[in-house]
């Protein structure tokens, strides 16, 4: 379970693989040009990133370069058509950490997603904690008191950014914003669905929800020291 981002002008292709990786569990954003796609590496965070390399207003070198230049570390997988071993060695070079040559069959790519996930990409992430919960980003798995809890890919993301960001008031709309996909934005609706849903599994029956909601300001996650 990752959030992706997929950049290809390739509109069919595009769509088959996002289709197969949220078959996947994964959440996918799509864009179909390269300066969209450096706007969106600008703004949120990915687990994966996976590349065209020739699209409109930038291609994929050039996104990649540009962000790695400015610290990005997320892994990236670049899709081309190109596959001489001087095109592999510029797609390498740039930044990336994978290559597939189209035409390809999406399994592949699937599996060299999961294989992307599986590297570390910096220090061990640390094991959030707030009052009896622990969050673990590497495993991705929740325990409330020692007891593992079974939460949906969306109630996992909404925990982990309360978590990350405890003690401070978070706007519904940043929340909706950030935790999201913005292909498939989400209505107020959604997002009360969700919460009440994740306060069930976290709280204790009958005392006071962790998540506070804060009327016409936001909601916080209070975390005594």
């Amino acid at each position: 379970m990752a959030k992706v981002l997929l950049a290809d002008d390739d509109v069919v292709m595009s769509n088959s693989i996002r289709d197969w990786l949220v078959f996947e569990k994964h959440v996918v954003e799509t864009t179909e040009d390269g300066e969209a796609a450096l706007a969106l590496l600008s703004t949120y965070t990915y687990d994966v990133i996976i590349l065209d390399w020739e699209m409109p207003k930038l291609s994929g070198i050039e996104v990649c370069r540009r962000f790695r230049a400015k610290g990005g570390s997320t892994p990236i997988l670049f899709l081309t058509g190109r596959d001489a071993v001087i095109d592999k060695e510029t797609g390498l070079d740039s930044g990336a950490d994978d290559y597939i040559t189209k035409p390809f069959h999406v399994r592949e790519l699937s599996a060299r997603v999961r294989a992307l996930l599986r590297r570390p990409t910096g220090p061990p992430k640390a094991v959030l904690k707030a009052g009896v919960l622990e969050l673990d980003p590497s495993t991705r798995k929740v325990r409330k008191l020692g007891q593992e809890l079974e939460l949906p890919r969306q109630e996992y993301a909404l925990l982990e950014f309360f978590m990350r960001n405890a003690n401070r008031v978070l706007s519904q709309e940043l929340i909706m914003e950030r935790v999201w996909s913005t292909e498939f934005p989400c209505s107020p609706e959604t997002f009360r669905t969700c919460l009440k849903k994740l306060r069930g599994k976290v709280d204790d029956e009958g005392a006071p929800s962790m998540i506070k909601n804060l009327h016409g300001v936001g909601y916080i996650l209070e975390v005594k020291d």
